[in-house]
């Protein structure tokens, strides 16, 4: 009987289910009818009801009814929506409306209307900050900057023309994260150090007044991204920390997964590998327990993990994890989004060096190419995003000309370098010469001129790339370390220069085993090239000694092969923020 009873009970759901569904249907067909009557239903009803007409594709009444900005509003209050809203507003632009640009122009009357309408500003400024992060979300960085801007505007605004409250205070902060979100994701250095400039003032504002009851995690964080972006990691790493410091439990989970990535990627740049291991895996437990695993700040957590997988010489592992945050952004955003172009770049690059050895770089170009042509849609010409994914294009094609005809050969070649010297003048007005992202180019031309027989130009290169690097990062750095390999190489195979190339080799080495222990795989190289010194120079002993070295070196990579677990422990569940804080800190 009591299975009987349960039996009818799905049923009947089932049934009520179908009649909501036929009965959003019916609303969708006689929408021109019932249009009067939409503002009465809830706002998760009337969700649907656009949710329907996205999935009839008709999408040209959709983008009608959106840029309603009093409809839009009621969209973005279903946040347990979000991921379908995503999907709905990505559709639109798609379909060639300009959706992202009409919304922001009518939060922007909206924004002049508050003029007439003081009581309305604190609405206005909530709503601002919940259409640019959603834009932001969206990976349309333009626009989310545009709305946040009007909505800084009003809050300076509020602050001059009324005593300035803790409360009003902190909502410009609020605004300030938000908008440096959306500037350092679009790399507008100029208007992030703007707004940089002005958070800090608020901050300290906040700190006269003597108000503490508010938490500047999410905000430090952005400092924390800022900096990494410019390639300044002492300041990353630093902002990082005092966002962990920062963290409460009573955090929205979304605050607490943005902290832990950024400061598992600053820990990554310094080489406190441990430390980023625990906090990013962290912030995929938690992303994956809050938000599920086919939403975007899933992926998010996801493209870090890849970085950090690739850099700890997991690079398998890390190809994985970036296919997986590939796939999802691909689900949720289509082809032609930049979220997706830089997922592709980031899996290109991960690609390219798992098979360096192997030589099988299609897999890798077709990636670097498909994201490079999203954002050459999408950006303005010379946009510095597509530095990066220049590079990363430059260095496959570099690999795949050595090993082509000759005459493809010197095609390829010549692209290569065309890429990066774009590339390289990219950085160079972004940030100067001296600058870790400079030196990378310098590092990156210094190897392609290798190959290409232009040896002094490449010695050249490898020397400003060094020169830099040990300005800025240390003579121990994993970047100069490098940067001092390539040279040996130069040195070794090309000039005959074997004794200097020996000390570089030693150097390098030993920045190596500091940094990554004994089963390394670039040490391979450094061995490698040591042999062929030894060989060349007659020096028997010592390649009977690297030869033994590097046998060992082939069993202490199988071992770390053999003993690499998943990258994703299906699970395992988070931690307490305040127990992965406290663990960090004593580390």
């Amino acid at each position: 009987m009591a299975e009987a009873r349960d039996s009818q009970a799905v049923s009947r759901a089932n049934i009520i289910k179908t009649l909501y569904e036929l009965s959003v249907i019916s609303v969708t067909k006689g929408l021109g009818t019932y249009k009067k009557s939409l503002t009465y239903l809830p706002d998760n009803v009337l969700f649907d009801v656009y949710r329907q007409l996205y999935k009839e594709k008709r999408l040209c009444l959709l983008s009608q009814e959106l840029t309603h900005m009093d409809v839009f509003t009621r969209m973005l209050k279903v946040r347990d929506r979000r991921t379908d809203l995503l999907q709905m507003f990505q559709s639109l632009m798609d379909h060639g409306t300009k959706i992202a640009n009409d919304i922001v122009v009518a939060y922007s009357i909206c924004c002049l209307e508050v003029l007439k309408k003081p009581y309305a500003k604190k609405e206005v400024i909530n709503l601002g900050l919940r259409l640019g992060s959603f834009l932001c979300d969206s990976g349309w960085y333009v626009e989310s900057e545009e709305a946040l801007n009007a909505c800084k505007n009003l809050c300076i605004m509020s602050n001059c023309q009324e005593y300035e409250t803790p409360e009003s205070l902190c909502r410009t902060l609020d605004c300030c994260h938000k908008l440096l979100h959306a500037q350092t994701a679009y790399c507008s250095f100029r208007g992030a150090a703007e707004t940089h400039e002005l958070a800090l003032a608020t901050v300290k504002k906040l700190e006269v007044a003597g108000y503490k009851d508010f938490s500047h995690a999410a905000l430090y964080a952005e400092f924390s991204v800022l900096f990494f972006i410019r390639g300044e990691y002492d300041q990353a790493y630093r902002w990082s920390v005092a966002a962990l410091k920062e963290l409460k439990p009573s955090l929205p989970a979304r605050i607490t997964i943005d902290v832990l990535r950024q400061a598992a990627k600053s820990c990554v740049v310094k080489r406190e590998f441990q430390k980023a291991g625990l906090l990013i895996r962290q912030a995929v437990y938690l992303a994956r327990d809050v938000f599920d695993i086919d939403h975007p700040k899933y992926s998010d957590v996801l493209i870090d993990y890849g970085f950090y997988l690739l850099n700890y010489d997991s690079i398998v592992n890390s190809v994985s994890v970036y296919k997986t945050a590939l796939e999802i952004r691909k689900r949720i955003f289509g082809k032609m989004n930049l979220r997706v172009a830089i997922a592709h770049e980031d899996l290109a690059y991960a690609l390219y060096v798992q098979d360096y050895s192997s030589g099988r770089f299609t897999p890798a170009n077709d990636h670097a190419t498909k994201g490079i042509e999203i954002m050459e849609k999408l950006l303005p010409n010379e946009h510095l995003m597509l530095a990066s994914a220049k590079r990363v294009k430059a260095l496959i094609l570099e690999e795949i000309a050595l090993d082509t005809a000759l005459t493809t050969e010197e095609d390829l070649l010549m692209k290569s370098e065309d890429l990066h010297l774009s590339a390289l003048q990219l950085a160079q007005t972004a940030f100067g010469e001296r600058n870790v992202q400079t030196a990378k180019h310098y590092g990156n031309l210094g190897r392609l001129y290798q190959s290409m027989s232009r040896f002094d130009e490449a010695e050249a290169m490898h020397l400003k790339a060094i020169k830099i690097k040990e300005e800025l990062l240390g003579s121990d750095d994993y970047e100069v370390g490098l940067s001092i390999g390539h040279l040996a190489s130069l040195y070794n195979f090309h000039m005959t220069r074997y004794r200097d190339a020996e000390l570089l080799y030693y150097r390098s080495i030993a920045i190596n085993l500091k940094l990554f222990g004994k089963s390394y795989s670039g040490l391979e190289y450094d061995y490698r090239g040591l042999l062929h010194i030894y060989i060349e120079t007659g020096e028997f002993d010592k390649v009977r000694e690297y030869q033994d070295i590097l046998n060992r070196w082939k069993d202490l990579r199988t071992q770390h092969a053999e003993s690499e677990d998943p990258p994703i422990d299906l699970h395992k569940r988070p931690e307490p923020i305040q127990k992965v804080i406290d663990t960090f800190f004593t580390m």
